[in-house]
This record gives C-alpha cells, structure tokens and sequence, in this order.
C-alpha cells in the first residue's frame, strides 16, 4: 500500500536551517507530483511547495520563497525539503502528499519549531 513517512523535523533556533525527508513506497514515485503541506497551531493547512514527477517544475508559497527548497530523488523514492533562514512563523507541523488515480495520500507529519 502507499506509505509517505516523514522526517527531520524539530526545534531550531530563528535563522536555522533544517531539511525534511519524505520517503514513499507501495507506488511508482518517479510518476507522480508531490507537494508538502504544512498545518500550524490554530491555523488553515497551506500548501507549501509542490514539484512535478520529473522535478523539473516547482511552485513555492510566497512566504517561503528564497527560503525553501523542494527536490526529490527518484533513485531513492524519497522527497526533501531543505528550510533556510527559519522564522517562528515557519513552525508547524510539515505533511507529505500525493494524488494517485484521484485518491489522496498523506504521511502522519513531523513537527518543525522555530523557537529560540
């Protein structure tokens, strides 16, 4: 079955960096766009980056653009997200997705705390 499990989150301090790894199973990984979201405390989830099966296209929220950066390894069925200069306002809980034959997938989160 589709597995996403989620990484690399935890507490750093305002400016940090910390990159987030989503490893995907049970489906073709190279065939399919994947987007992380993020939800956080009191707040809308927000989409927050999104590549294309290739990884040759990608869309970032304007808040984190400049900041974030979406890639993937196809070789190794697994997403990333690198998150520089880290605000408080960053902090949430960070989901991966995907969307195979109009079913909706999503990892259990990690949790990134921008705190100092």
């Amino acid at each position: 079955q589709v597995q996403l499990v989620e990484s690399g989150g935890g507490l750093v301090q305002p400016g940090g960096s910390l990159r987030l790894s989503c490893a995907a199973s049970g489906f073709t990984f190279s065939t399919y766009g994947m987007r992380w979201y993020r939800r956080a405390p009191e707040k809308e989830r927000e989409l927050v980056a999104s590549i294309t099966s290739g990884g040759g296209t990608t869309n970032y929220l304007d808040s984190v653009k400049g900041r974030f950066t979406i890639s993937r390894d196809n070789a190794k069925n697994t997403l990333y997200l690198q998150m520089n200069s880290l605000k408080p306002e960053d902090t949430a809980v960070y989901y991966c997705y995907t969307r195979i034959r109009g079913m909706d997938f999503w990892g259990k989160g990690t949790l990134v705390s921008v705190s100092s």
